[in-house]
C-alpha cells in the first residue's frame, strides 16, 4: 500500500474533532485504501483495533439493507469503554444514511469517516441533517507526482517529461500503477471501472432505458475535451446521425455523469463583466484513461488532455477554477482559492509568432499582480516574459510555489 499523504494528512487534521469526514470522487480513485491508511495512523497512535469498526457498504451483504437494520447493526459494534473510529465506505448504497450517520454522531461517542462515489454523497439531505457537522474532502486519480511515486516502486523511472507522456496515455487510477502493466491491461481495467460506474451510479440508479443514447453523449464530450459546447450543440449532432433527442434530457444526462464525477463542469467568467457565464462551458474527464479506454488513445488528443491534466491539478490543490472570457478570446484557467488567484494558458507547444503572441497577449490584457503562467512541452520551456512565467507542464504539476 503506496501512501497518499496529500489527502491522508488533510484528512487526519480533523481526526478527534466534531466533524464527520466525508470523502467523495469517482470510484476506484483510491477512497477506500485511504480510509485504510487513515486506520493504519491510528493504530500507531495507540488506538485499540476494538475501538475502529470498518464497514464496506457495496458488499452484497448489504444491498437491501435499510437505514434501521444499519443503525441497529452499527450500534451493537460500537466500542463500550470509549470512543468508537467508524470507517462507513461507499454509504451512498443505504438510503436514508444521513440520518444514521447523525444519530451516531449526536447520541454517542464517535469519530466518522465516510466515502461515496456519486454527488448524491453531497446533495440536500446531507444540508438538512449534517448542517455545520460534516467536512468534505474531494479525492482525485492520482497526480502526476502521486503517479511517479507508484511506478517506481515497480519499474525504473524515466525523466519527467517523458513519464509526463506516459501519465497522459495511461491515466491515474491506483489500481493500474501498482505493477507494470500493458497499456491494453490498464485500459481493460479503466474500461470495466467506466462501465460499472455507467452501470451502478448512473443506468440503474436513474432506471435509464436509452442507454445507447446515454453512451454517445459520453462519447461525445470526451470527444471535445477542452471545447465549448451547449446541450444544443450535443442535440444537434445527435440529430445528424438520425437520434433524435431534446436538450433538456441531454442536461439531464450531462449532469448525471457530473454526479458520478466522470466529468466535470468548467464555467466561464466574464473577465470584463465579473460574472459567471451560463452557456457555452467546457467539460473535463476524471481521468484521461477513461477517454481512451472507451474511445481509443490518438496523437490529436494530446493537446486537449494535457488542459486536462492541468485543470484536475487545480482542482486537487483546491482551486475553484473557470475560464476566463475576454473581449478577443479566452483565459484557459482563472483558478482562485481564498484570496490567492493565478491566471493559466495551456498550449502544447509555441512554434510560431502568432501562437506566442496569441498565448501571451491575452495574459498581458489582464492589469493585476497576480501570478499568470503559458505551460508547454517545449523541451526549452522556461523563463519570463513581461511578468508571465513559462513553464514545462511537468515542472508546473510537479512544482510547490502554487
Amino acid at each position: 500500500m503506496i501512501n497518499r499523504p496529500m489527502y491522508v494528512n488533510k484528512i487526519m487534521a480533523y481526526t478527534d474533532t466534531p466533524f464527520i469526514k466525508i470523502l467523495t470522487g469517482v470510484r476506484r480513485c483510491g477512497k477506500s485504501t485511504i480510509l485504510q491508511m487513515i486506520i493504519d495512523k491510528l493504530k500507531e497512535r495507540g488506538i485499540a483495533d476494538e475501538q475502529i469498526v470498518s464497514i464496506r457498504f457495496d458488499s452484497m451483504e448489504y444491498e437491501d439493507m435499510t437505514a434501521k437494520e444499519m443503525f441497529s447493526m452499527i450500534k451493537e459494534r460500537l466500542y463500550k469503554n470509549g470512543k468508537t473510529y467508524l470507517f462507513l465506505d461507499e454509504l451512498q448504497e443505504i438510503k436514508g444514511w444521513e440520518k444514521v450517520v447523525n444519530s451516531l454522531y449526536s447520541d454517542y461517542e464517535t469519530d466518522i469517516y465516510v466515502t461515496g462515489s456519486n454527488s448524491r454523497m453531497m446533495s440536500s439531505e446531507i444540508s438538512t441533517y449534517l448542517t455545520g457537522r460534516y467536512v468534505s474532502f474531494r479525492i482525485f486519480t492520482l497526480s502526476f507526482s502521486e503517479y511517479l511515486t507508484f511506478k517506481k516502486e515497480y519499474s525504473e523511472l524515466q525523466d519527467n517529461k517523458t513519464e509526463l507522456s506516459n501519465y497522459l496515455r495511461l491515466g491515474g487510477f491506483p489500481a493500474t500503477h501498482l505493477q507494470n502493466y500493458s497499456d491494453n491491461e490498464i485500459y481493460t481495467i479503466v474500461k470495466d471501472i467506466y462501465n460499472s460506474t455507467i452501470f451502478s451510479d448512473i443506468v440503474k440508479r436513474n432506471n435509464i432505458r436509452k442507454v445507447d443514447q446515454l453512451e454517445r453523449i459520453v462519447k461525445f464530450a470526451f470527444n471535445n475535451i477542452g471545447k465549448t459546447f451547449s446541450a444544443k450543440s450535443v442535440s444537434d449532432y445527435l440529430k445528424s446521425e438520425h437520434r433524435k433527442i431534446d436538450n433538456e434530457t441531454v442536461y439531464n444526462y450531462l449532469e448525471k455523469l457530473e454526479k458520478a464525477y466522470i466529468l466535470h463542469r468548467c464555467s466561464r467568467y466574464d473577465m470584463n463583466g465579473k460574472e459567471l457565464l451560463k452557456t457555452q462551458e467546457k467539460f473535463y474527464v476524471a481521468d484521461s484513461a477513461f477517454k481512451y479506454s472507451v474511445l481509443g488513445y490518438t496523437e490529436t488528443s494530446v493537446a486537449a488532455m494535457l488542459e486536462n491534466v492541468v485543470y484536475l491539478e487545480l482542482l486537487r490543490r483546491g482551486y475553484e477554477v473557470c475560464i476566463g472570457k475576454t473581449n478577443d478570446g479566452e483565459i484557459d484557467f482563472v483558478a482562485t482559492k481564498q484570496n490567492d488567484k493565478m491566471y493559466v494558458q495551456v498550449t502544447r507547444e509555441i512554434l510560431s509568432e502568432k501562437t506566442e503572441k496569441r498565448e501571451y497577449e491575452r495574459l498581458l490584457e489582464i492589469h493585476d499582480n497576480y501570478p499568470k503562467y503559458v505551460l508547454t512541452t517545449d523541451d526549452f520551456a522556461g523563463g519570463n516574459y513581461e511578468g508571465i512565467k513559462t513553464m514545462h507542464i511537468a515542472d508546473f504539476l510537479l512544482s510547490e510555489e502554487f
